[in-house]
């Protein structure tokens, strides 16, 4: 069951990956993300492929891995140190500190968006998937997800994107 949800999954990423736009043209959607010159980051995508095989992962507040749950740092650090082999680790605010700062319209996949849930900078992660999409360990709702940035909700409380390839 585990491997059906994985390949459904990863053809889900293939599917946005290949439908994206590679920018905003008249007629085209307001949540479309105009692509920058950033050339795609293969470790980005091993980052998106992995992250995909978690949605449905319980959350728990402070959870590291999987298996006993994931918060959305926690989710960010053990997806980062799998797919790609990087130390990412601490709250929400500590991965923003230490990635480079990019613009909005410079996201890639596996590149990080930030937002103030808490009403305090930095609170909450997600990793971008494409097509103006993230991945997240929301505590509403319990578990990991695929969210909008258009999102009424996520477009009012976004703050930053971070990158840590290149």
């Amino acid at each position: 069951m585990r491997a059906a949800t994985l390949l459904l999954s990863l053809v889900s990423v293939l599917l946005v990956a290949a439908c994206g736009s590679p920018g905003l043209r008249s007629g085209s959607s307001p949540e479309t993300i105009a692509q920058g010159s950033r050339p795609v980051s293969e470790k980005g995508n091993e980052v998106v492929f992995y992250a995909m095989g978690l949605i449905d992962t319980g959350y728990r507040f402070g959870g590291k891995n999987p298996e006993a749950g994931l918060d959305c740092s926690g989710m960010v650090s053990y997806i980062y140190g799998r797919a790609a082999g990087l130390k990412v680790q601490g709250s929400a605010a500590d991965i923003a500190r230490n990635g480079r700062a990019i613009e909005r319209t410079e996201l890639r996949p596996g590149d990080l968006v930030f937002f103030n849930t808490l009403n305090r900078s930095y609170s909450h992660v997600g990793i971008f998937i494409g097509d103006a999409r993230f991945i997240h360990a929301p505590s509403t709702n319990g578990k990991v997800r695929i969210d909008r940035l258009s999102d009424r909700y996520y477009a009012s409380r976004f703050e930053a994107a971070r990158t840590f390839f290149d």
